[in-house]
């Protein structure tokens, strides 16, 4: 099964929708109002020429961003339609994260650094993707590279930096915009927005870096 574009539908699954939510959901401290975040996708043409403008801003966060090699803690995801999920969240550079959501959910995400499960107790589904495959290749890689066509659009200002990325062939027909402290780099919240035009939001909190885990944290039971 592949990333964005193995469901036809015009709605997606609860399991991938939360997946598509988890795929971002990786960053240090920092809370914003999700109507403070929520956006369009820009049109291509501002895209293209912002990114163009602002390369090194965009590179210099990514390098603040890949320096942090072990985080944990808290998460509120908001979906489309305003529901809230909450739930604690891991991550081991490179390639590792484990995203537990509270009850009444029974999701489960597990990145192992070579696959990423979606695990659904309520519906007794496991699916899995392949990392390399979505954008967690990307933001779980000891070193992230934003090439200027995966840079869609940079927009700094004094207290907030916003970098919206996009490559189809990572992404498929969805985009994510995440927004940055632009004095400490860090990560404050960030958005996907799905090839159906749908916003899921994310936000972290009570996070802590330099952590230590065990590896059963982020193991994936490929016997069941």
């Amino acid at each position: 099964m592949t990333k964005f574009d193995a469901q036809p539908s015009s709605r997606l699954s609860p399991t991938r929708r939360h997946f598509l939510g988890a795929v971002v959901a990786v960053g240090v401290a920092g809370a914003l109002p999700a109507s403070a975040f929520a956006q369009a996708q820009a049109p291509a043409e501002t895209q293209t020429t912002a990114a163009t403008l602002n390369p090194g801003i965009a590179q210099a966060i990514a390098d603040h961003f890949s320096s942090i090699k072990t985080m944990k803690g808290g998460f509120l995801q908001i979906g489309p339609r305003g529901d809230q999920m909450s739930g604690s969240f891991f991550i081991q550079r490179p390639g590792k994260m484990r995203f537990n959501y509270d009850p009444p959910s029974r999701m489960r995400v597990i990145c192992d650094g070579n696959n990423v499960q979606v695990i659904n107790d309520q519906t007794q589904t496991r699916n899995m993707y392949q990392l390399s495959k979505t954008p967690l290749s990307l933001l779980l890689a000891n070193k992230i590279d934003l090439s200027a066509d995966m840079v869609r659009d940079v927009d700094s200002k004094p207290d907030l930096t916003k970098i919206t990325l996009g490559n189809r062939t990572v992404f498929g027909d969805s985009t994510i915009t995440m927004i940055f402290d632009s004095k400490s780099y860090d990560l404050r919240q960030w958005t996907v927005i799905d090839p159906q035009g749908k916003t899921t939001d994310v936000i972290i909190n009570n996070v802590k870096t330099n952590v230590a885990f065990d590896d059963s944290v982020f193991r994936i039971d490929y016997t069941r």
